[in-house]
């Protein structure tokens, strides 16, 4: 089976053609794939046709499932806890009028998929199902250039330090750490610098949506040095940005990216399959 990788920007994302993910996948090309998605954080599978039972086929040759966990407060997205998948959605059952899946409308602001979990998902497959007649595209940041384009000074500063990664199910607000009770909400301190498992290259390990605290500063410069990273992490040279068709499987570095939705009509019904898989470990 042979396969191209064609790079979609200079800030991450390629897409990977020659191959139809309903059939059994080589070792050799499997190699080059992982490679790939190595290389280039985000990888586009497009103009696939597959089924439930071949999506997590195809996620199962990297590695086992992530499992999702319920928020110890019951704030959680809807759709059943007893499957793997996620549906991002906003669609809802016509008897009962409740969600059938999560996240259902709207931007939603760049973030790490379960960067609250002690041991965050490693990657992330979404393949799209129905989609509105325009809006809804992801951005993909690359946390890799993200790192290196913070400063000398600043990472000396923050090296070694950990930030609280905590979300609540909200799509376009932090939580205010100092005025909220977050004692039922899903949260984890994590390193703000990561070095990833595979590559060995570091990243930025922060978002604007689910970082909320830095160890050992002050709230006043805390809030400084967050929107300070989130610019960083923001900077249209590290984004790319993704229109997508019916049938794209996209899979991404949930360690060296973070990702964002763009607003999409709310009358419109947009219907996406999500898998993670399970992370490497502790990122402390």
């Amino acid at each position: 089976m042979a396969i191209t990788v064609e790079p979609l920007s200079d800030a991450c994302g390629a897409e990977i053609k020659g191959i139809d993910l309903r059939e059994p996948i080589p070792e050799s090309t499997m190699k080059e794939i992982e490679d790939a998605f190595h290389e280039h954080v985000v990888v586009v599978f497009r103009g696939q046709d597959i089924t439930e039972e071949e999506q997590m086929a195809f996620a199962n040759t990297f590695g086992g499932l992530g499992e999702r966990q319920r928020s110890p407060n019951g704030s959680t997205p809807g759709g059943s806890y007893d499957t793997p998948f996620m549906f991002v959605t906003n669609i809802k059952d016509e008897k009962t009028g409740e969600p059938i899946g999560a996240f259902g409308d709207g931007e939603m602001w760049f973030h790490h998929d379960t960067s609250y979990y002690e041991n965050p998902h490693k990657a992330t497959l979404l393949y799209s199902i129905t989609l509105p007649s325009w809006g809804g595209n992801t951005c993909f940041s690359n946390m890799y250039k993200a790192y290196d384009n913070v400063p000398d000074d600043l990472k000396a500063k923050l090296d070694g330090r950990k930030v609280l990664q905590i979300h609540d199910y909200k799509r376009r607000e932090r939580i205010d750490i100092y005025n909220t009770d977050i004692s039922g909400m899903l949260k984890y301190e994590q390193p703000i610098f990561v070095t990833h498992p595979i590559t060995g290259r570091k990243a930025l390990y922060i978002s604007r949506l689910m970082s909320a605290r830095i160890e050992g500063l002050a709230p006043d410069e805390n809030e400084e040095i967050l929107e300070q990273l989130f610019d960083l992490s923001e900077d249209p040279s590290v984004v790319f940005e993704h229109e997508w068709k019916l049938g794209d499987m996209v899979m991404w570095d949930n360690y060296a990216s973070i990702h964002m939705r763009k607003d999409f009509p709310r009358d419109e019904p947009r219907l996406m399959r999500r898998l993670t898989l399970k992370g490497y470990g502790s990122l402390n």
